[in-house]
Order: structure tokens, then C-alpha cells, then sequence
């Protein structure tokens, strides 16, 4: 069963600390929050509650403040007698259009500096930023007469003709994917993704001028309950199984081989509790924070449809905009520096998101 491979509430390995969550209330936020409290530490939760992320006031258990991460006045209030800051609060996704971008640009990388400024004043040294994968742009590629080379630009030729996989910049052979570690040069191709590497650079100059330290949790594909749904910033597993629900077959886009590394909620807010507890690193981490084990955007869509009982998924070709091809990470950092692993295997974490609940109503209390 999907269960059995949870991770089991155990005592921190410090004593309890309190944490303000940002993004409390989120998909990824409220299960942090979760992980957190069940370790033992006080967690009080901010979020704005923005209508891409929530249809309605979430249930999420915790001491719930709305509120948004940009008001100065608020964040002096509730960072008395904080210890650590978790930032989860940040417009995601690949949006609709550059029309976004003042959005994605003000709660993503304004917010981050007015809570760094913040923290400062109110003395916290310590933050665990919720980064992402795609900061990397492209994964890593390797070519068979070169070696290891970053990818040339998907050309819309050989998109248009089904040719999906990058190619060479010195001899435009075909390339072979492998695993990104943290030190991968950075190249988002997205808002949302310059937006996580300015929040990165934002709070790596933060701890540079305050000597406090920063855990960036480079998330990759993550899914699970409480995914928000009937958004275009929600990612493809809601996507799959929205559509799955409506009895609608997934639409892969592509010829489906694209590979990500797809990790499970649980396991994301287990690596978050580790570095709340873990020694503050000097300036600013980057670690991956994945499964270890790749699987292709088609296996996600065809996993979904068994589980769901619903119609196979159909290949339909095409590309989005600044799409990239594969994106797996390595997960070995995470094991030496957080003593981090994966505990839900795919096909069990699938089976229980195919009829998990994304979302339910509640009351805020401030």
C-alpha cells in the first residue's frame, strides 16, 4: 500500500524550535508544516491565499495568519521569538503569458527581500528557501565524441518534425541525458525560474551581509495531495489527473519520453524538516531534493490512467514554449549533507495521488 512507506514522526534531533512557514497553507507548505509539528517544533503559517494556489480557505491544522509576505508591519509581528523561517510562499508554475511577470517578479523576488530584511532586523539567521529545478534550464547532457556539454537550443524546425531531443553545440549530434548535480551552470528559461535563482542570489547576499545561512531546497517535480487543481500553474500531475477526472485521457505533450524526476509531497517536507534541524551551511546550500529515480512524462500519464481506471493517455506531439527536455537530478548531496532519501517509490505514491483530496475548506484564525 501507498502507506507503508511513509515517513514515521520522530523527535527532532535538537530541541523543538519555532518556525514561521510562509506559504503555510499551500500544497508543499501545509505538509512542511505538518512534518515540522509532528517532529515537535511550534510552526506558525502565513499565506497570502492566492486564487492560483486556493479555491477556497484550506484546513491545514496550524495557527494560520493571512496575510502577505510583503507587509513589513506583519512580518515584525510574527517573526517575534522565531528561530528558523521555512520560505514556501511564491507564485508557481509556467503562468500564461509575459503578462505575469510583474506578478511572479513582486510576491517571488520583492517578497523574498522585504522577509530577508525582516529577518534581519528581528535578528534570524537561519532560512530554508524552497527553490526548484529549474534553475537549471536544461538537465545534463553528454555527447558521445565531446563529453559532457550544455545543450544547444531545441531549433523549432526539429521540434515541428518530432526531433525532441537536444543536440551538440560542437558537432549537433544527438545527446545523451544524465543526472544535474548543484554545481550545473544555472540557465532558467522561464519567469517563475528566474525568479527562484533571483531568490536564491537575494538570500545568498542576505547571509553574506548577516552571516546567517540558507538552505536552497532545489524541489523537483513534485506531486501529491493538496495539489492545487484547474489552474495553468499547477503541474502536470494535477493536469493528468484533472483530466483523468473529467474522463478526459491525458494529452502528453512531445512523444512523452521527457524524463523528470517525480517526488512525492512526504518526502519534500522530510527533507525540509532535516535542514530546519541540520547546522545553518556557511552563506548559501543548493541541494537536490528528488526521488533518485527518473521516470518519463508518458510512464507519469500511463501510471495515472491505471490507477484511475480512466482512458490511456494520448501523444499529441508539439512543445511549450521553453519547455526543456529532461531534467533528472543527482540525489547524492541531499544524502551526505542532510542525510536525506526518498521513502515513496513511484508507483505507491502514484496510486494514492490517482484519488487523493487537493483541497478543502476551512477558517482562518489570525
Amino acid at each position: 500500500m501507498a502507506g507503508t512507506s511513509r515517513h514515521r514522526s520522530r523527535a527532532p534531533t535538537v530541541g523543538g524550535v519555532r518556525v514561521l512557514v510562509t506559504g503555510g497553507a499551500g500544497f508543499i507548505g501545509s505538509h512542511v508544516a505538518d512534518a515540522l509539528a509532528g517532529r515537535g517544533h511550534d510552526v506558525v503559517l502565513l499565506d497570502a491565499l492566492l486564487p492560483q494556489a486556493h479555491g477556497s480557505v484550506p484546513e491545514v491544522g496550524h495557527r494560520l495568519v493571512r496575510g502577505d509576505v510583503r507587509d513589513p508591519d506583519l512580518l515584525r509581528d510574527l517573526l517575534r521569538g522565531v528561530d528558523v523561517v521555512c520560505h514556501q510562499a511564491a507564485m508557481v508554475g509556467h503562468g500564461v503569458d509575459p503578462s505575469d511577470m510583474p506578478d511572479y517578479a513582486s510576491h517571488n523576488d520583492c517578497g523574498t527581500a522585504v522577509l530577508l530584511a525582516a529577518m534581519h532586523a528581528a535578528g534570524i539567521g537561519k532560512l530554508v528557501l524552497a527553490s526548484s529545478m529549474v534553475v537549471y534550464g536544461e538537465g545534463r547532457y553528454r555527447c558521445a565524441e565531446h563529453g559532457t556539454v550544455r545543450a544547444a537550443s531545441r531549433r523549432a524546425d526539429d521540434l515541428d518534425a518530432g526531433r525532441y531531443d537536444p543536440r551538440c553545440p560542437r558537432c549537433s549530434a544527438v545527446l545523451a541525458p544524465g543526472l544535474v548535480p548543484e554545481d550545473a551552470p544555472l540557465d532558467p528559461r522561464s519567469t517563475y525560474a528566474a525568479t527562484k535563482l533571483a531568490q536564491e542570489h537575494l538570500a545568498a547576499a542576505w547571509a553574506r551581509q548577516t552571516g546567517g545561512g540558507v538552505w536552497a531546497l532545489r524541489y523537483h517535480n513534485v506531486y501529491g495531495p493538496r495539489m492545487p487543481s484547474g489552474t495553468p500553474y499547477a503541474g502536470v500531475a494535477s493536469l493528468f489527473r484533472s483530466a483523468l477526472h473529467r474522463g478526459e485521457a491525458p494529452a502528453v505533450l512531445e512523444d512523452g519520453k521527457q524524463l523528470r524526476d517525480f517526488v512525492h509531497v512526504t518526502d519534500i517536507a522530510e527533507a525540509n524538516a532535516l535542514a530546519v534541524e541540520a547546522d545553518s551551511p556557511e552563506v548559501l546550500e543548493a541541494v537536490n531534493v528528488c526521488s533518485g529515480h527518473p521516470h518519463t512524462i508518458g510512464e507519469l500519464a500511463e501510471e495515472l490512467s491505471k490507477a484511475c481506471g480512466g482512458p490511456a493517455p494520448k501523444v499529441v506531439g508539439g512543445a511549450r514554449a521553453n519547455d526543456v527536455r529532461h531534467v533528472v537530478a543527482d540525489p547524492a548531496k541531499a544524502r551526505a549533507v542532510l542525510g536525506f532519501r526518498a521513502a515513496v517509490g513511484f508507483s505507491d505514491g502514484i496510486a494514492e495521488f490517482a484519488h487523493a483530496p487537493l483541497r478543502a475548506p476551512a477558517a482562518v484564525t489570525s
